[in-house]
């Protein structure tokens, strides 16, 4: 299913989520939600974190000023507060402390996420990419990542009744702390093997017990979400001369068993014996708050920082697309209880529409702009 998705264009993992609403009980029911696929799915989601990490630049995000951590920062708080009102304006509140809270709080947090694949590959297409506006939603989709990944780490502890805010951060101003000083001896200790035994098993091998580990030490030390070890683990090896060998070697598990069976699960998961038409009305809102968010969110701080109107607009699309990363805070969400698997729904609508509607804004924007980007990044505000 992922593959015939490729061949008729669209992302592949709406392809491998439609395999598992086909096979699940949604559908023909050969497939029931099971310890096995959800046991197999968290090695799925740790290595597409891990991946991603490895995919990324700090050296990008070092430089990318701070016009780039605005725009996410704009992108992330906006699309958090307006999930968590649509949900409480759906459901009602009942207090601060209320799972109803906890559980609008998670929706928003959903929303913070950006995947920004789709919209690189359309900029390459239309020649735009290396442009400033290209170069600025790069840029602001790492960040963006980061930031996405620390507010679920945040939101995710409020399950437990006996966490506070004020241990929450300190237990996550700990863990960066601990991926600071142990991240720069690890880097060291690659980048010497890196040097001795270049495009080696061992990197590979090495690379993904410490990212095993990292996710392990994540949640049993810090109580932060394993996913965010697993992209930390990435992030650390992601200057390495042979970062790219690392990530394509493990690529090939994560390509041929594990994200698929992590993105099939979401559609064994999904449950629509309770969706009614309250959930239907939910999703559509959901879908509309969730693009409109990000537009805007991203749009009008892009708009502050002396971008033009066009530019900005073009920003903001760039960065409304959702893809994996929704999934996975999706699929925490169900694991720790914050969320319901009737809502999954909502979730795949937006990243479908999302995955469509971008590129093809993205191409009309630009073909009706009357003053194109110009062809320098800026290095920083």
């Amino acid at each position: 299913m992922g593959l015939l998705a490729r061949r008729l264009n669209v992302p592949q993992v709406a392809g491998e989520i439609l395999a598992g609403l086909l096979i699940g009980p949604c559908m023909l029911g050969f497939v029931q939600p099971s310890e096995f696929i959800t046991q197999m799915a968290g090695l799925g989601v740790i290595l597409l974190m891990f991946n991603a990490g490895l995919d990324s630049n700090i050296e990008e995000i070092r430089r990318s000023g701070l016009v780039s951590f605005l725009i996410a920062m704009s992108g992330v708080l906006l699309p958090l507060a307006a999930g968590t009102g649509l949900y409480l304006f759906f459901y009602g509140f009942e207090g601060l402390q209320s799972d109803t809270f906890y559980h609008a709080l998670f929706m928003g947090c959903i929303l913070t996420a950006t995947s920004v694949s789709i919209t690189v590959q359309a900029l390459r297409e239309l020649g735009h990419l290396k442009t400033k506006v290209g170069t600025t939603i790069l840029s602001a989709a790492i960040i963006d990542d980061i930031l996405g990944i620390l507010v679920l780490t945040i939101v995710s502890t409020f399950k437990d009744p006996s966490a506070s805010i004020s241990m929450v951060l300190v237990k996550t101003g700990g863990f960066f702390l601990f991926c600071l000083v142990s991240g720069y001896l690890i880097y060291l200790f690659f980048k010497d093997m890196s040097r001795h035994h270049p495009r080696t098993r061992r990197l590979t091998v090495i690379g993904l017990s410490y990212c095993l580990l990292m996710s392990f030490i994540a949640e049993e030390w810090f109580g932060i979400a394993d996913i965010t070890g697993a992209y930390i683990a990435g992030l650390v090896l992601s200057n390495l001369k042979d970062a790219s060998y690392i990530e394509n070697r493990l690529d090939i598990n994560s390509y041929t068993i594990f994200a698929p069976v992590f993105f099939a699960s979401v559609g064994i998961s999904t449950d629509i014996s309770n969706f009614d038409l309250s959930i239907l009305w939910f999703s559509l809102a959901f879908l509309v708050v969730g693009l409109l968010s990000k537009v805007v969110g991203c749009g009008v701080m892009a708009r502050l920082c002396h971008f033009s109107s066009s530019d900005s607009l073009k920003i903001g699309v760039g960065m409304m697309n959702r893809g994996e990363v929704a999934l996975i805070v999706a699929q925490k969400g169900l694991a720790i209880g914050l969320m319901s698997a009737s809502y999954f729904p909502a979730v795949i609508l937006l990243i479908i529409v999302s995955a469509v509607v971008t590129p093809i804004t993205l191409k009309v924007l630009y073909e009706h702009a009357f003053h194109p980007s110009s062809a320098v990044p800026s290095a920083s505000m």
